[in-house]
């Protein structure tokens, strides 16, 4: 296996970081990502800022344009919608590949997961409820052990993270929790055309809950979501 070079893990290390703040909300759309900032707060080099931003621009995550640096990219409504079309693709070929086998094999990190949403649903957590259903995606993608679907998965998880910070009308993060949970169970007696419907409508009404008319935004600054904590 190819080991990735210093600098690439740092690259790396900076996309993940500024990642996560975005899939989190803490960066918002239109937030301008300022060189000087990034180097500060991450402690990097300026080289490995320009290198992880110009990366995140290849992948619509980011915007450069001249004379104005990179900002976080701020998604119109039909990329809105061809976003969670490519979803619904990719997840269910993420479906397909799982095995009750699998499921079985990933059992105590389901169990894990299910029971860290709930606890944050009864502390109406919104800083972790985000975040978790993310990762419950993510985990699946794991589970189905395909590294180039799981690659365009989580490319696409925060570019859907920065269309429900501008579009979303409301939560139901109730009803997003109970709909993991059916796939789950689905996936487990090794219903997979069951689990493919379960997550198409769940996709499908992530997507009813967005209005495509509308964006607003408030964000924390730069260092503020850099430095974050819980």
């Amino acid at each position: 296996m190819k080991v990735a070079t210093t600098k690439q893990q740092e690259v790396q290390r900076i996309v993940e970081a500024l990642s996560i703040a975005i899939a989190q909300h803490r960066l918002k759309p239109g937030v301008r990502l300022i060189e000087a900032q990034i180097v500060e707060v991450l402690n990097a080099n300026r080289n490995h800022v320009q290198a992880a931003l110009q990366r995140m621009a290849l992948q619509h995550i980011v915007t450069i344009e001249p004379n104005r640096g990179a900002m976080v990219a701020q998604p119109e409504a039909r990329e809105a919608r061809e976003i969670f079309s490519a979803r619904r693709a990719i997840e269910s070929e993420i479906i397909s590949a799982i095995t009750a086998g699998k499921m079985a094999a990933h059992a105590e990190a389901i169990t894990q997961h299910h029971q860290r949403e709930k606890a944050a649903l009864e502390r109406n957590d919104r800083r972790e409820i985000v975040p978790l259903f993310s990762q419950f995606h993510r985990l699946l993608a794991e589970i189905a052990d395909n590294r180039v679907l799981s690659e365009i998965l989580a490319n696409l998880l925060v570019r859907s993270s920065l269309i429900v910070a501008l579009y979303q009308r409301n939560d139901g993060h109730s009803c997003q929790c109970r709909e993991h949970s059916t796939i789950v169970e689905a996936l487990k007696a090794g219903e997979n055309e069951r689990a493919k419907t379960l997550m198409v409508a769940h996709l499908d009404a992530l997507e009813q809950q967005l209005d495509l008319s509308d964006a607003s935004a408030e964000s924390m600054s730069l260092n503020q979501a850099l430095h974050f904590s819980d």
